[in-house]
C-alpha cells in the first residue's frame, strides 16, 4: 500500500524561492507540503550564497538596474521579467525579509542598510549579512517554515518524477486532456518506500546543475532534479547552453571549491599571478576586476593557460586594510585558514567553477511552464532575468521575486480540474531487483562531471560538444537501464537525473553557434 499526502499546494525545493511561496500560501491559509532530498531543509544553494541581494541604491531606479542586468545578460535578457524584478524586488526584501522575517543585514555607522557594490553594477545596491548573506536569509525562511501549521515539511524525500494524469492515470482516456500536473511519486529515503503526494498545484524550486561539473560552488543536491523531471514530463526548457562559472573558487588539491565571493573584488581586491602581478586590465580596461563574470572566468581561463599555471590568486591584503577584511569576510576568513591560507595576509589562490544556470524551464511571468498546473521558481526556472549570464546578486532576488508571484498566482487560481481521484493512480512498482551498488554510481557520476567539464566547460568548440553528446547518449542508455533493474534511492535518482540534463545542456550548446555571456565556443 502506497503511502498518500494530498495538498493544496505540493513545493519540491526549500531555497529561497520554495521557501518564500510556502510561507505566503499557508499563511492565505492553503495546505502546503514543502519536500526537500536533503535531511536538513536548510540545505540548499540559497544557504551558501555568500553575496548579496539587490535592495535600492542611493538615486536608484528600475531602469538603471535594468540597463545592467541587460548589460551582463548580452542582451539576451526578457525586458518584461527584468522590470518585475526592479519594480517589485526591493519591496519585497524590505517587507519580507526585513520586516516580517527580521533577516540582520549589515548598518553603516549611521544605521542605515550598508549598501555594496559587486561586478556590473554601476553603483552601490546589495545588501549583505557580513558574507553569509543566503545563510542568514534561509535560517529566518526555514524557521517560519517549520513552525507554520499549514505547512507539512518533508525532509530527506526525494521526487522522482512528477504525476501527469496523460501519462500515470490508469484511465487510459486520460491521454486526451491537457497536459497538467497533479503531483509526484517521493522518495523517502528512511523507509525506502516511494509515496504518492497529490496537489493541485505544484512547485519546482530545485535549484540549478552545477554537480553536473568536475568543479562547482554548488551543493550537493544541485544535480537539477526538477529540471529533468520536467523534461522528461513533457515541458519546455530553455537557455540551457548559459552556465555561468564564478571566477574565484578557492583552490588546494584537497580541498573543497568554497566561494570567494565577488563582494571582496567590490571591495577592492584584484586578480594576480604568484608575483602580484594584476592582469584584468588588460582583459576589461573599464571594469578590470569588476568586470561581469563570464569575462572574469574566461579571463582567468586564458591565463591559466597562457602562464602554464594550475590557478591565479586573489590579493586582497595589498588593497584592503586587514580590519575591514576581517570584519566583513569573517567566513571566507575562517574558511580558508582551515587550508593554511590567511586571506588577510596572504594571496589566495582560485580557479572558476561552475556556478549559476540561467537557463530552466520555461516560465511566464507568473512562474506557469508550458505543463499545467506546474509551476516553477529560482534556479530551476528560467524567466529571461539572467539572459545569457547572470548579473551578481540577482540570483536571490529572483528567487524572492517568483516565489512571491506564483503564491500569488495561485491564490487566485486555486483549482485544478485534472486532478484525479488517488486510486487513478498507480501504486508505485520498484522493478528494480538488485540493490544499487554506490561504486558503479559514483563512477558513472565521475564520467559525466569530466565530460562536462572538459567538453561542455568554460571554452566550448565543435568537436568537443560532438564527443561530449555521443558519450552522454550512450551513457544514458546505461543509467536508464540500471535504473530499471535497480532498486530506486537517492544516488540513482540522481545519477539518472544527471545523464539526461548533461544532455539537455550540451544539445542546447551545441545547437547556439553564437558567443553570447557565459556560452563562448571557439
Amino acid at each position: 500500500m502506497t503511502t498518500h499526502y494530498e495538498s493544496d499546494v505540493l513545493i519540491i525545493g526549500s531555497g529561497i524561492a520554495g521557501a518564500t511561496a510556502a510561507l505566503l500560501l499557508a499563511e492565505a491559509g492553503l495546505a502546503v507540503t514543502v519536500v526537500t532530498r536533503s535531511r536538513d531543509p536548510h540545505e540548499s544553494n540559497t544557504y551558501y550564497a555568500q553575496g548579496g541581494i539587490i535592495y535600492r541604491g542611493e538615486n536608484d531606479s528600475t531602469a538603471m538596474l535594468a540597463e545592467d542586468v541587460m548589460r551582463a545578460g548580452a542582451g539576451h535578457c526578457n525586458a518584461e521579467a527584468v522590470t518585475i524584478l526592479g519594480d517589485e524586488g526591493p519591496e519585497l526584501v524590505k517587507s519580507i525579509l526585513i520586516e516580517k522575517l527580521g533577516v540582520a543585514f549589515d548598518h553603516d555607522n549611521s544605521g542605515a542598510l550598508s549598501l555594496a557594490r559587486e561586478g556590473g553594477h554601476a553603483i552601490p545596491r546589495i545588501v549583505h549579512a557580513t558574507d553569509a548573506t543566503g545563510k542568514a536569509i534561509q535560517i529566518a525562511l526555514i524557521r517560519a517554515v517549520g513552525t507554520h501549521p499549514n505547512i507539512q515539511l518533508l525532509a530527506a524525500h526525494t521526487a522522482i518524477d512528477i504525476l501527469t494524469p496523460s501519462h500515470h492515470s490508469l484511465n487510459r482516456l486520460a491521454v486526451y486532456e491537457p497536459l497538467a500536473c497533479i503531483g509526484a511519486y517521493l522518495f523517502d529515503q528512511e523507509s525506502g518506500r516511494v509515496v504518492l503526494c497529490t496537489a493541485k498545484k505544484t512547485l519546482l524550486a530545485t535549484g540549478g546543475v552545477g554537480q553536473l561539473f568536475l568543479r562547482t560552488t554548488n551543493p550537493a543536491g544541485a544535480r537539477g532534479d526538477g529540471i529533468a523531471m520536467a523534461n522528461r514530463a513533457g515541458a519546455r526548457i530553455i537557455n540551457a547552453e548559459f552556465i555561468q562559472f564564478h571566477p574565484t573558487t578557492f583552490y588546494q588539491s584537497r580541498a573543497p571549491h568554497l566561494l570567494i565571493s565577488e563582494a571582496v573584488r567590490g571591495e577592492g581586491a584584484r586578480l594576480v599571478h604568484a608575483d602580484g602581478t594584476p592582469f584584468m586590465q588588460h582583459y576589461a580596461p573599464e571594469w578590470k576586476d569588476l568586470a561581469p563574470r563570464d569575462i572574469v572566468a574566461r579571463s582567468i581561463h586564458e591565463e591559466m593557460i597562457k602562464h602554464d599555471v594550475p590557478n591565479v590568486y586573489l590579493d586582497l591584503c595589498s588593497y584592503i586594510p586587514a580590519r575591514r577584511i576581517k570584519s566583513h569576510f569573517p567566513n571566507i576568513r575562517r574558511s580558508c585558514l582551515q587550508y593554511g591560507i590567511d586571506i588577510s595576509k596572504d594571496l589566495v589562490p582560485v580557479v572558476p567553477a561552475a556556478h549559476y544556470f540561467c537557463g530552466g524551464i520555461w516560465v511566464d511571468i507568473w512562474g506557469r511552464s508550458t505543463i499545467g498546473h506546474l509551476y516553477a521558481a529560482g534556479e530551476t526556472a528560467c524567466t529571461g532575468v539572467h539572459g545569457a549570464n547572470r548579473l551578481a546578486s540577482t540570483s536571490l532576488l529572483e528567487g524572492l521575486v517568483w516565489g512571491s508571484r506564483t503564491a500569488r498566482h495561485i491564490l487566485k487560481h486555486r483549482e485544478n480540474p485534472y486532478l484525479v481521484h488517488a486510486g487513478d493512480i498507480p501504486p508505485w512498482c520498484d522493478e528494480g531487483s538488485i540493490a544499487a551498488d554506490p561504486a558503479l554510481i559514483a563512477q558513472d557520476m565521475s564520467y559525466i562531471r569530466h565530460i562536462m567539464w572538459n567538453y561542455v566547460g568554460l571554452v566550448r568548440n565543435s568537436q568537443r560538444l560532438k564527443r561530449a553528446i555521443r558519450e552522454l547518449r550512450s551513457l544514458e542508455v546505461e543509467i536508464e537501464h540500471f535504473y530499471r533493474v535497480t532498486r530506486v534511492n537517492d544516488s540513482l535518482i540522481g545519477l539518472r537525473n544527471m545523464v539526461r540534463n548533461a544532455i539537455i545542456v550540451t544539445f542546447a550548446a551545441w545547437e547556439n553557434n553564437q558567443n553570447k555571456g557565459c556560452h563562448f565556443r571557439e
